[in-house]
């Protein structure tokens, strides 16, 4: 569908970057998920943990290779030996709740089956960075709406044209908002089921 704005001088590409920044919230978003944890082993479970590597903050995977061998095992083999205790260290300290051992080469990390209880906590964490992607794309809305306001206070598009480019940025952050509320109940849906 053509946005309505593009035809308006004032506004061209406004709705172009709204539209490209909700989708990267979104996308955001659907990266989050990825590391949630579910009842089956994935190396995107690791993706939210750092280590301390030469005193900067690195995701783990980028000092080892992580493997999935198995549906309840994630391998970490670190590139460099002395960073073993300190990347057992950073998974054990994590919010995922791993108890990870290590034989001086590689952590391996058995993550065992989601309790009932910790299956309502993954989805009560995870609907509160559900609120924080709507806030972030009603913030994009408000942005747009602003630039909308103040073109037609210069006088540079009609109050018509105002109307029609305030419901056109709302019906985009309802398409954006609906997407992540599918998102979350497909990955809801994934995480209770046992």
């Amino acid at each position: 569908m053509a946005s309505a704005m593009a035809s308006m001088e004032a506004l061209t590409g406004v709705y172009d970057g709204l539209k490209a920044r909700m989708s990267k919230t979104v996308d955001d978003f659907r990266a989050n998920l990825v590391s949630v944890r579910t009842g089956r082993a994935s190396v995107h479970m690791l993706d939210g943990i750092k280590v301390d590597y030469f005193g900067t903050d690195t995701p783990i995977s980028q000092v080892a290779q992580i493997t999935t061998p198995e549906a309840n095992l994630i391998l970490v083999q670190p590139w460099e030996q002395p960073l073993v205790p300190a990347i057992e260290k950073a998974i054990r300290t994590s919010s995922h709740g791993f108890n990870p051992m290590h034989d001086g080469k590689i952590i391996r990390v058995p993550v065992p089956p989601m309790t009932e209880e910790r299956r309502k906590e993954t989805v009560k964490q995870l609907a509160g960075t559900v609120e924080d992607h709507k806030t972030s794309l009603r913030n994009i809305r408000r942005e747009g709406n602003e630039t909308v306001k103040s073109a037609k206070k210069q006088q540079l598009i009609s109050a018509d044209d105002e109307k029609r480019a305030c419901a056109e940025i709302q019906e985009l952050t309802d398409v954006e908002i609906r997407r992540i509320d599918d998102l979350f109940r497909a990955k809801e849906k994934e995480v209770m089921t046992i």
